[in-house]
């Protein structure tokens, strides 16, 4: 029979992953958006990291200079992903109250956190 500080702890654990659960959906729903260029491209990227649309200024395509839109259309994707990942932290990172780390709960190795 566990002890009741060890029950105690177990049901935290599962209201945190319930709550982990619920905030991973909401990210879903949740898009972020970022532009390169001065706005010549510009990216929205979701919570869970779909990128959701990407948006070219006409004027940015130049059929001699495709490689600069090429590095536009990818500083601005990966502007949008750390965006992203920085809102998922805020949001998931209230939650688990800083107990995240490497190995999941405070180290602890509890999957999902």
């Amino acid at each position: 029979m566990p002890q009741p500080n060890m029950q105690k702890m177990l049901k935290q654990v599962q209201r945190m992953q319930a709550d982990m659960m619920a905030a991973q959906e909401r990210l879903k729903d949740e898009v972020v958006e970022a532009a390169a260029g001065g706005g010549m491209v510009t990216v929205k990227i979701s919570g869970d990291l779909e990128v959701k649309s990407i948006t070219i200024d006409p004027e940015a395509v130049d059929p001699d200079d495709v490689d600069m839109l090429q590095d536009t259309i990818l500083v601005a994707v990966n502007e949008a992903i750390r965006a992203a990942q920085e809102m998922a932290e805020r949001r998931l990172g209230g939650i688990t109250g800083g107990m995240g780390g490497p190995g999941g709960l405070g180290g602890l190795g509890l999957p999902g956190f």
